[in-house]
């Protein structure tokens, strides 16, 4: 199979190599000439045998937008595009009426992995039309983990992505959860050596997982995690995912707060506690602190 890849970043990059590694030819294409193996996407496309599959590998929004529109132009009829990025499914039905127009077929995927993926294989969740996803199936099959797991169809256009949405939604609630304990051991004085503790839960126990894993490497790498500060962004997933079950009456209270927690970390201070703070004074005389007060400095 001949496939062009359109973004050569951590992740598109070493899926490059796992699809060379599996002996399909991939021509790269990226905006640093250092990683690209082309001068354009024009150049790319013009590379490639027909039926054309063109895998895009960009930032969601507006990177995404622009690659596809200008794709449109330089493909054809029976053509694929592949959008492995982590867009938004309803931005899926946009693109894939885009290139319909053109009867160029449009597959979205959903790719879980990470950096590791090169060594490990790639979770795919794809969504399109089963033609379509077809004539990009050697390359599912180059880059997931084995030839029995880590691929799925999961229906129709924009699946892919709304199941990859729900499945960082569903990270983000474990790494919280793995968090809440890991602090709350660190807090008691009985517990000698909180990094073992986790390593044990490693093998054998219902809370082993790969992200507990990566918890116990960070924390062997840099005991007390004190080269990294309590500050967490969110990428988008997790806010889609709340909305999305709100607008499917589904109630996901704990995705919702680990997606909450995540804002708190990047307070400095927190409007909402000082009005707590000023009304437990109005109603009951609470004693407050001093915005220049430090916390650890008893009230007077």
């Amino acid at each position: 199979m001949h496939i062009g890849l359109v973004g050569l970043g951590k992740m598109g990059g070493n899926m490059r190599t796992r699809m060379r590694n599996a002996g399909l030819t991939v021509i790269g294409y990226d905006r640093d000439p250092e990683l690209s193996d082309v001068g354009s996407l024009a150049e790319m496309v013009e590379q490639l045998p027909s039926p054309k599959v063109v895998w895009v590998m960009v930032p969601h929004g507006d990177p995404t937008h622009s690659t596809i529109t200008e794709l449109k132009e330089l493909l054809s009829e029976g053509d694929v595009v592949v959008d492995g990025g982590n867009s938004r499914w309803t931005d899926d039905e946009i693109h894939a009426a885009q290139l319909a127009e053109k009867n160029i077929g449009y597959v979205d995927c959903g790719v879980s992995g990470g950096v590791w993926g090169l060594e490990n294989g790639y979770a795919l969740m794809a969504g399109g039309d089963a033609a379509d996803v077809a004539k990009v199936q050697p390359a599912f099959d180059a880059l997931r983990p084995d030839a029995e797991n880590g691929f799925v169809h999961a229906g129709r256009v924009g699946a892919g992505h709304f199941s990859k949405m729900v499945h960082n939604g569903i990270e983000y609630a474990m790494m919280q959860a793995y968090a809440e304990g890991y602090e709350l051991l660190e807090a008691v004085d009985m517990v000698d050596n909180v990094t073992e503790v986790l390593n044990s839960w490693r093998v054998g126990t219902v809370v082993r997982s790969w992200l507990l894993d990566l918890l116990v490497k960070a924390l062997e790498d840099d005991p007390g995690l004190s080269k990294v500060r309590g500050y967490a962004e969110d990428s988008g997933e997790g806010r889609w995912t709340v909305e999305a079950a709100i607008a499917n009456s589904v109630p996901a209270p704990t995705i919702a707060a680990s997606l909450f927690a995540r804002f708190v970390s990047r307070q400095d201070e927190s409007a909402a506690m000082q009005a707590v703070a000023a009304m437990r004074q109005q109603f009951g005389g609470h004693a407050v602190r001093a915005a220049e007060e430090s916390p650890d400095v008893p009230n007077p």
